[in-house]
């Protein structure tokens, strides 16, 4: 499936690896490592209302979970009229006691500054009664407790003197046969108490031969004058196995009673759990919490940065994260990136898939306020990281299967009103863009699709020819195309409809290497034939390829976009300057 496809292209469950690592509960870490993502709008905007709370909780007086367990399969088995463990009784004790603190610590907070939390705390219930009575039950060893049932005292008390007896008979026999024994030793063989007798010497000691040594040499007998005192042994210890199972059903029996309130009561300990978790990581990542933008707002995420290479940066001692600015008006549909290879264009495509699919699940996006983006029922991808050295036909049909995969999923197979059949023959491999994309529907899905290198490994004029038709289609049917691309053509499309937009990735001609900054609203230059004559290749065959590429047109072009890279610096300049005399005049009024 195309969706679970997209989530491991972006990486996504190794950020809910990294997100689990901030859940408190075996529950919260298993859910975070799941990473479910809602279908719908309104349950994002709860998961990220639930992180907003938790995160001023977590500034202010941090949740504990501690003593909360998985009890699910304590609870299905009590369900099946099973006998739990003295363990697991704790457990659900110990689970109750956390339950109960976690509300009390929410119900103190002033009701206006958190009343989601509030509310769904305000669900639980925490069986005081059952937890006193566990514990009255059943010891910290998880063994019962004398006082469970007064019969066991007894049983126990009895189980002592007769275990006294028999050892004391047993030393005695042990001075009276020092001489055969092998050890003086008084040891278990199948649960009877017997001591260690020299094979010669057998005769000396009647009684029962439960084992014998490796060698031959050692019996293990347990003496004739001391076998009814296991017997009576044995006894007590069954009677007391049956008393401690009747406590631990008798208390089964009340668990098994409440197990729907109790399942509740781990769902909503797990839902805080997943909340503290989201806004413990966001607070890492110093993420700001994102707003869902409507169709005529515009989308604004400044100083975005990828949440992995942070982690990696933080964690792995890898580079510094370069942050990129996305700035985008409401009716762009499709945004052309190109660049240098190695310049972070399918980074970008990551960090904003990944931004996307944070947004989505509640976690804040790791970027300065403001972040407004819009809520994108579909997140799909085509991206390859590896360099292929496989034929480039097999390259180019997987990654058509891919975007084949792409179209169906957002309903592209579906006809236009109002369409109409191209007049030229599809080809074989791409009959999903024969239809004619000049007429756009009225209310494109709300699906964020993003595309690496496309229309890459075939014919580069095929190729071109597929990635245009491709972005035009796409412009109708979803509300966001980011293609990263090294086909010039594809710059053009931004002057002949209104809702394509081109970015680059920067590129430094006097190091010679990209700066991985992301240009909005200017297209990448061409830089193969610069860096080939910094690099010292022949200067006639760098003149001679320059006719090629159309001589002074591809310069002229070269130096316009150069031009506005420079006016595009000058103004962050600026603006950077301003920001620091306003931060400045802040501090001096505080």
């Amino acid at each position: 499936m195309i969706q679970s496809e997209t989530l491991d292209l972006l990486e996504w469950p190794r950020l809910c690896q990294q997100w689990s690592t901030f859940a408190a509960t075996k529950l919260g870490v298993l859910a975070a490592r799941h990473g479910r993502i809602p279908q719908d709008r309104s349950d994002s905007e709860q998961l990220l209302a639930q992180t907003r709370e938790a995160y001023q909780l977590e500034e202010k007086t941090p949740l504990s979970f501690r003593g909360i367990k998985d009890i699910g399969d304590a609870l299905e088995r009590a369900k099946r009229q099973s006998i739990l463990s003295g363990e697991e009784l704790l457990e659900i004790a110990a689970s109750l006691a956390g339950a109960r603190q976690l509300r009390r610590t929410i119900d103190a907070q002033e009701e206006k500054n958190f009343p989601i939390l509030q509310t769904l705390v305000a669900q639980l219930r925490t069986y005081p009664e059952l937890e006193k009575e566990i514990h009255h039950c059943i010891d910290d060893r998880g063994k019962v407790t004398d006082r469970a049932n007064p019969k066991l005292a007894s049983i126990r008390k009895n189980l002592k003197n007769t275990h006294d007896r028999l050892h004391d008979q047993l030393q005695r026999i042990m001075q009276r046969h020092t001489g055969a024994l092998q050890e003086t030793l008084i040891t278990q063989r199948a649960g009877r108490f017997v001591i260690p007798i020299k094979a010669p010497q057998k005769e000396s000691v009647p009684g029962i031969v439960h084992d014998v040594s490796t060698s031959g040499a050692t019996l293990y007998i347990e003496p004739q004058s001391v076998v009814e005192f296991g017997n009576r042994l044995r006894q007590l210890e069954r009677q007391e196995t049956r008393e401690e199972e009747l406590v631990r059903q008798r208390l089964s029996t009340q668990v098994a009673a409440i197990s729907t309130d109790l399942e509740q009561l781990m769902a909503i300990v797990t839902t805080l759990d997943l909340a503290v978790a989201r806004a413990r990581y966001s607070l890492w990542l110093e993420a700001n919490p994102p707003r869902f933008s409507s169709p005529d707002e515009q989308t604004v995420l400044r100083q975005l940065r990828h949440p992995i290479l942070v982690w990696q940066q933080r964690h792995e001692d890898g580079s510094s994260v370069i942050p990129i600015d996305i700035t985008m008006r409401p009716d762009i549909r499709v945004v052309a990136i190109t660049g240098p290879n190695t310049g972070g264009k399918t980074v970008t495509l990551k960090t904003l898939g990944l931004a996307s699919l944070m947004a989505k699940v509640g976690l804040f996006v790791p970027a300065r306020e403001p972040v407004e983006l819009p809520w994108f029922d579909q997140i799909l991808a085509d991206i390859g990281d590896e360099q292929s050295i496989e034929q480039s036909l097999s390259t180019f049909s997987g990654h058509i299967r891919r975007i084949g995969r792409i179209l169906d999923a957002i309903g592209a197979e579906e006809p236009l009103e109002n369409s109409k059949k191209s007049d030229s023959a599809a080809p074989a491999t791409g009959d999903q863009l024969s239809r004619d994309v000049s007429h756009p529907i009225r209310h494109p899905q709300s699906s964020l699709v993003l595309l690496d290198e496309v229309g890459a490994g075939t014919d580069p004029t095929e190729g071109s020819a597929l990635a245009i038709a491709l972005l035009q289609h796409l412009a109708n049917h979803t509300r966001l195309t980011v293609a990263t691309t090294h086909f010039g053509e594809l710059k053009a499309l931004k002057y002949q409809d209104e809702r394509f937009e081109n970015a680059s990735v920067e590129f430094n001609d006097v190091s010679l290497s990209p700066t991985y900054r992301l240009l909005w609203g200017i297209p990448g230059r061409s830089n193969a034939l610069t860096i080939a004559r910094r690099l010292g290749l022949n200067p006639t065959v760098i003149d001679t390829a320059q006719t090629y590429v159309g001589g002074s047109k591809q310069e002229d072009v070269n130096q316009v976009i150069a031009g506005l890279e420079a006016q595009r610096k000058r103004q962050e300049d600026k603006a950077e300057q301003a920001a620091n005399i306003v931060a400045q005049a802040e501090a001096l009024k505080a």
